[in-house]
């Protein structure tokens, strides 16, 4: 695989007007798969392109960094084996072609990550409490795991947390560690990453850092700096700040994203930093429904509150930030739609733009500029 100049990319980013929009969804309801479209970054405005037909619950996916290929979860409900399906993606047009499928290692893959130079894929199983490392051929093909960490452990939530249950997988600045967030352990795990070795994975000097008991992590990024993470823990609907060392995580601030005087419930799900660095965006299910969204501090890394924002829809699981900074799109798994919002750069705060359209089920939104 060709490895991609960052600066090609960003300026690929400022030239492009428009963008595929990448739909992941659950298709047990309306949705029949992957679903493409073009967003007119200038607009606001999405059309549909394309479907990939009779892909099983792909509610998480990834591309590759050359942006060729796509890779989804297949996330099998219940202790069965999950596995990873890969498809060629065409940038021109959006239209996906299935390669193959390989095991993801555990029940219920919940989340991918490939590295930089396009030879591993990572994939976390929420309900096999593990996680597993899958090599990336030459065409773009998986092959079978060539390594799978089993985590063991509970925590204080006896309905969700009885067991492992590993919810993201995510590579640290210059990827020499491989973070994973586990909700049933209140850890955040941590690997060295040698992707020389056969057996890439190995805990590090420091092999994880606990969260308080019942927060139950569930997704983790990173600045653009690296120097601080940021972890959305689920079951309590906060944000915990941490500080980033060679490997390291320190606790610095933890936030709520409900209001204080909140009663119903929450369920935190995804986190995304701006393009420009300076807000950070964290979406929260249950009975709230809303888009929180926190200034990020220029030299501590963090956060004060400025607004929480309405997703005018059910269950905001997945979001994503348009890359020119002045759009965010909410996927809305029990609703059925996919609602843009405008973005005020300066304020950070969103707007609905009366844009939406429906989809069966989405569950996660993926953006790569038109060749």
């Amino acid at each position: 695989m060709t490895i991609v100049n960052p600066s090609a990319v960003a300026q690929q980013i400022k030239n492009s007007p428009s963008f595929h929009l990448i739909v992941g969804t659950y298709t047990s309801g309306k949705s029949e798969g992957i679903y493409v479209y073009r967003f007119d970054s200038k607009t606001g405005k999405l059309e549909h392109t394309f479907t990939a037909k009779g892909v099983e619950n792909p509610s998480f996916v990834v591309l590759s960094p050359d942006g060729q290929y796509l890779y989804a979860v297949n996330e099998v409900s219940g202790e069965k084996e999950g596995s990873v399906s890969a498809f060629r993606f065409n940038r021109e047009t959006g239209a996906l072609e299935f390669i193959n499928k390989q095991a993801s290692g555990g029940g219920d893959p919940a989340y991918l990550t490939v590295d930089q130079k396009g030879e591993n894929l990572f994939v976390g199983n929420y309900t096999g409490g593990n996680l597993s490392v899958l090599p990336v051929q030459k065409d773009g093909s998986l092959g079978a795991a060539i390594q799978t960490i089993q985590h063991a452990g509970s925590s204080v939530n006896k309905e969700r947390q009885e067991k492992a249950h590993v919810h993201s997988t995510v590579l640290g600045p210059e990827e020499k560690h491989l973070f994973v967030g586990d909700l049933g352990t209140d850890k955040v795990n941590i690997y060295e990453y040698h992707p020389e070795s056969n057996q890439p994975l190995k805990p590090a000097a420091t092999p994880f850092i606990a969260v308080e008991p019942g927060t139950g992590p569930r997704h983790l990024i990173f600045d653009e700096l690296g120097d601080y993470a940021y972890l959305v823990q689920e079951l309590t609907a906060e944000v915990s700040v941490f500080r980033h060392e060679n490997g390291k995580l320190s606790h610095v601030q933890t936030v709520p994203m409900t209001e204080p005087d909140f009663k119903g419930a929450v369920s935190a799900a995804e986190v995304k930093i701006s393009p420009d660095g300076k807000f950070l965006y964290a979406s929260n299910r249950g009975d709230a429904n809303e888009i929180v969204i926190y200034k990020i501090g220029p030299e501590k890394g963090t956060l004060t509150l400025v607004d929480r924002q309405s997703t005018l829809g059910k269950t905001p699981r997945n979001f994503t930030i348009d890359p020119t900074g002045r759009f965010l799109l909410v996927a809305h798994q029990n609703s059925d739609n996919v609602i843009v919002f405008a973005r005020d750069i300066e304020t950070g705060k969103l707007s609905p733009t009366g844009e939406e359209i429906e989809v069966g089920k989405p569950v996660y939104l993926k953006m790569v500029p038109v060749e």
